[in-house]
């Protein structure tokens, strides 16, 4: 490693010669600082948010139990969880078993005979659990198990609740043991026949991944439960403390949401008002439950706390048009419009600044909810976006594509209702670690020249200069190790999105938009266990890109394998910032030619390394793949670029 870092950069380059990792041979890059290219879009480091396994319920948003609106009947009669069968294919978890719902995870304190479903009005959903009561002395209940606790950490919650007969005693119990002094508890006095909503704090005494809260009751009567909730008392409005942190260290500038697949499913109207109310609903696209706890409201203050512009996804698959622009009038309008005013009576009187819509999700494909044929499909995405342009003018909408015969007949027919062209990438593993990174660059670079194509062969259609929305994009394959499509990401993987960054930046011509997918657990940067959160390698790369690299690309020359390379100016023209991906277990030797700038001796940095590709991190080594600072020494305008590495330098303007 010919790294420079205080002193102990001499033991590390003396540490590298021994190992025979010198760099073989030297090969030059020419920058030229004349060349520019088209600004970079800042919304190319855009993230992806989806309602599908542990992206946004056990991931972003904080709640801790997993069916807290009783989705699935309380019977006792198994365990809330099973293992699902992955598909053999890569991207589908690799025939490798992965856990899910399948169940209420509520199980039965007492007699499984004492609670019952009731159906006749009940709070939410189609029932709510009741707890029938025959005698004083005995406790009966049911409890949450499986909550990852920490000792002196405390929780918020609350119970909506009402009760019928002559209940005596209603508690609520947090566990992280099995015996008595093993629990903390909150009693609840309990006000009638109506439903009544119960709030508690309750702080753990021990460390457990499997602890329990338990709702418990005595006396001669019934209780009925409506709905159940348990977070961490640090939440931020609903959203995890620790992950929140973790996103503003992303510093993403656009977030889509809230699909996917999902959301050619998805009502929105069952994500706003009061939140206990709101349906839950099995996930149409996915495994799982939807609780419609993150909607709307949710999502727009989640953009608010990480100063980022929302992004939202509308359903053309089994939505019509008049939902999709009712949807955009509930964000945008004024509050004395109709869904404004239901805007407003959920509790946000001005409307929120939104102007970027996807308008459908992937309806190419025959595996959507409300697949239709293109022909057909290009009318409906026109009457679309009609629709949205009569509730708001100031609209972005953004069309579906998949270049090739898709993508050329959006263009052809849609191009006076668009502003930007989706298409979706994601790439498999390589053995080899240059082809798992290549195949990322080809791709970006390959849709690129579609569209430069479709520019030429379809008339009018350069001067409208639609450019690309790559709305998704990422490696995606093997297990699931972080729930439903939660694979892990390994140096290799920040190697490949590196260069993918790369790539669009030398498309910066085209490339407008870039969402990455997706931001937590899901094929995320950043995965969390119930106590945890913590960047992938990914993530360590889009941290460092969005923070640190230039915004003026400028052309560079360089034809090394295993060397991916890409400069640009820095907004005030002060520097030139020039990152190299080596994908190869040697150093390489590098002679810079930059122009007419002078390379100092010493020139500052951040480096992402480790000498195993496959290394990756995780809650117990959080940060084996990281950015380090570094200096490095230039001589004689040559500079060590590490094996498997990202290396970044700021290289002075001065001349």
């Amino acid at each position: 490693m010919k790294t420079w870092k205080k002193s102990a950069s001499v033991m590390m380059v003396l540490l590298s010669s021994l190992c025979g990792r010198d760099a073989v041979g030297t090969e030059s890059i020419k920058i030229h600082i004349r060349e520019t290219k088209n600004p970079i879009s800042p919304f190319v480091y855009g993230q992806f948010i989806e309602h599908l396994g542990r992206c946004i319920y056990g991931g972003i948003w904080a709640e801790m139990l997993e069916d807290r609106k009783f989705f699935y009947p309380v019977d006792g009669k198994r365990c809330g969880w099973d293992q699902h069968e992955g598909k053999k294919v890569s991207w589908e978890g690799d025939g490798v078993p992965y856990e899910i719902v399948v169940a209420s995870p509520w199980q039965i304190l007492g007699p499984a005979e004492a609670v019952s479903m009731n159906t006749d009005q009940p709070f939410v959903g189609k029932h709510n659990p009741v707890l029938a009561l025959d005698n004083p002395g005995e406790l009966r209940g049911i409890y949450h198990p499986r909550l990852a606790l920490e000792k002196g950490r405390s929780f918020t919650g609350y119970a909506v609740l009402k009760t019928t007969g002559s209940v005596d005693r209603v508690e609520v119990a947090l566990q992280w043991g099995d015996t008595a002094a093993d629990e903390t508890v909150a009693v609840i006095k309990t006000q009638g026949e109506a439903f009544s909503k119960y709030p508690f704090t309750l702080a753990a005494g021990g460390n457990t991944h499997d602890g329990r809260l338990v709702v418990r009751c005595a006396g001669q009567g019934a209780v009925h439960i409506g709905v159940v909730s348990l977070m961490p008392a640090d939440n931020v409005d609903g959203f995890r403390k620790d992950v929140l942190a973790l996103l503003r260290e992303l510093n993403s500038p656009i977030y889509r949401w809230p699909g996917g697949n999902f959301v050619s499913g998805y009502d929105w109207r069952d994500g706003i008002g009061e939140r206990d109310k709101r349906p839950p609903r099995k996930n149409p696209a996915w495994t799982g439950i939807e609780h419609n706890d993150v909607g709307i409201h949710e999502f727009m203050r989640f953009c608010e706390l990480l100063n980022t512009e929302p992004f939202v996804a509308l359903n053309t698959g089994l939505g019509d048009v008049s939902s999709a622009a009712a949807e955009v009038e509930y964000i945008t309008g004024a509050a004395d419009t109709p869904e404004g005013a239901r805007r407003a009576a959920n509790g946000r009187t001005e409307p929120w600044n939104a102007k970027w819509w996807a308008v459908g999700n992937e309806m190419y494909g025959e595996w959507q909810l409300g697949h239709i044929p293109l022909e057909e499909y290009v009318k409906k995405h026109n009457a679309v976006v009609d629709a949205i342009r009569a509730v708001s003018p100031q609209a972005q909408c953004i069309g579906v594509g998949a270049a090739g015969k898709w993508s050329e007949t959006m263009l052809t027919h849609c191009a006076d209702h668009m502003k930007l062209l989706s298409e979706h990438l994601y790439w498999q593993r390589k053995p080899d670690v240059t082809e798992h990174v290549q195949v990322a660059v080809d791709a970006i670079d390959r849709v690129a020249n579609i569209h430069r194509g479709y520019r030429e062969s379809i008339p009018g259609l350069k001067a409208k200069d639609i450019r690309i929305a790559l709305d998704e994009w990422n490696y995606w394959y093997g297990p699931y190790l972080y729930g439903e499509l939660g694979t892990r990401y390994f140096l290799r993987d920040a190697l490949g999105c590196a260069a993918a960054l790369h790539a669009m930046f030398r498309n910066s011509d085209l490339y407008f938009m870039a969402n990455y997918a997706q931001t937590v657990n899901v094929i995320g940067a950043i995965k969390t266990t119930g106590t945890a959160a913590w960047l992938e390698t990914t993530g360590q790369v889009l941290k460092l890109y969005r923070h640190h690299f230039g915004t003026i690309p400028v052309a560079v020359e360089e034809t090394m394998d295993g060397l991916d390379v890409a400069a640009a100016w820095t907004k005030d023209r002060s520097a030139i910032t020039l990152a190299l991906v080596n994908t190869t277990d040697q150093s390489k030797a590098i002679q810079l030619e930059a122009d007419e700038l002078a390379l100092p001796q010493t020139i500052s940095g951040w480096l992402i390394q480790h000498d195993d590709p496959d290394a990756y991190n995780d809650e117990n080594n959080r940060d084996k793949v990281k950015i380090q600072d570094a200096s490095f020494v230039i001589t004689d305008g040559r500079l060590n670029v590490n094996p498997f590495s990202v290396t970044m330098i700021v290289i002075p303007a001065e001349k």
